[in-house]
């Protein structure tokens, strides 16, 4: 079969290797279509941890192909998706219930061999069924919508509130698309790309501004009345935004740090202003639990409104340039093409 894979920073490579064979409590997938995700974009540019050499792609939706011994409740042909995060399950963190921080975490598509595939084997645990009905590529969207379900979660944001989200890429619109969901008073969006703003209007934002306008930063205020914004979501991950987002927000308000920044980015922050102004600065990684969840709430995020650029595997260069390029709200390899 063939594969993308990941041989170190800036080396990626299409490669001819085995089929997996699925182990006991294993199964085989034919992925049909896999996100590339920021952290994909990190890792190519060693900017986040991954082994090497490793199949990248960690957002995938396929059908199943094999089963191994012992797995139940899944056939061949099934329509699945894929919780890509793995766990040690003894660790302090694992017996607390909040496996997501334990250290010994392994991913597909980071520490294990992704979807960027022909074929993928992956434990029956991490994977989902998806109605048939679904394209293949909304499908592959569970796993960044289940990050974001985690950080609404860590939010617990009040009906009525005002919600500031910088950014407006995938993960921005299905923030704005969740906190309209849960029922957010305003909803502002702060996107320099003209077709990102656009896209945020459509999936909730009340107003969306451009970051780089001189006169943004008094447009921003006067939508929050002066006050700043109960929450303030940095879907970005750079040091301006963080910095942005924690000037923003209203007192006594919460910073939602979801962005993946690079892990040597660093801000500037004044411990002061986060004590005087009362903030809450809650960082959200991951899918804990709420990979089923995504799933259900995939029909309602209007996911299939959205420009998502595809390409088969040999094509994975131009596809990473367009993910780089940010001229598609996704990009997305379909390895059966």
């Amino acid at each position: 079969m063939r594969a993308v894979r990941f041989h170190g920073p800036e080396n990626l490579s299409l490669d001819v290797l085995p089929v997996p064979d699925p182990q006991p409590g294993e199964m085989r997938i034919r992925p049909l279509a896999v996100g590339i995700c920021g952290t994909d974009a990190h890792i190519f540019h060693g900017e986040f941890p991954a082994n090497t050499p490793t199949v990248l792609g960690h957002e995938i939706a396929g059908t199943v192909e094999a089963v191994g011994v012992g797995v139940k409740g899944f056939r061949e042909g099934d329509f699945v998706t894929v919780q890509p995060n793995t766990y040690c399950g003894s660790c302090r963190y694992c017996r607390l219930g909040r496996e997501h921080l334990c250290p010994n975490l392994r991913a597909y598509g980071v520490h294990m061999d992704g979807g960027f595939a022909q074929a993928m084997g992956v434990m029956a645990k991490a994977v989902y069924h998806v109605p048939n009905a679904l394209d293949a590529r909304v499908a592959c969207l569970a796993e960044p919508l289940a990050c974001c379900i985690h950080g609404m979660d860590l939010l617990a944001m009040r009906s009525g509130t005002s919600v500031l989200v910088i950014g407006a890429g995938l993960i921005g619109l299905m923030l704005t698309r969740l906190a309209r969901l849960s029922g957010a008073g305003l909803i502002v969006a702060s996107e320099p790309n003209a077709l990102r703003r656009a896209n945020a209007l459509a999936f909730g934002a009340d107003r969306a501004f451009d970051p780089n306008e001189p006169a943004t930063r008094q447009a921003l205020d006067n939508a929050a009345d002066g006050l700043g914004f109960d929450t303030v979501i940095d879907a970005v991950g750079a040091p301006t935004t963080f910095e942005q987002a924690l000037s923003l927000a209203a007192r006594g308000g919460t910073v939602l740090a979801f962005g993946v920044a690079p892990i040597e980015a660093t801000a500037k922050v004044r411990p002061y202003d986060i004590y005087q102004r009362e903030l809450k600065v809650v960082g959200s990684f991951i899918n804990p639990y709420t990979h089923e969840r995504a799933v259900s709430l995939l029909p309602q995020m209007s996911l299939e409104k959205l420009r998502i650029a595809a390409f088969p595997l040999e094509k994975f260069q131009e596809a990473f340039e367009a993910q780089g390029a940010g001229t598609a709200a996704k990009v997305e390899i379909l390895p059966q093409h």
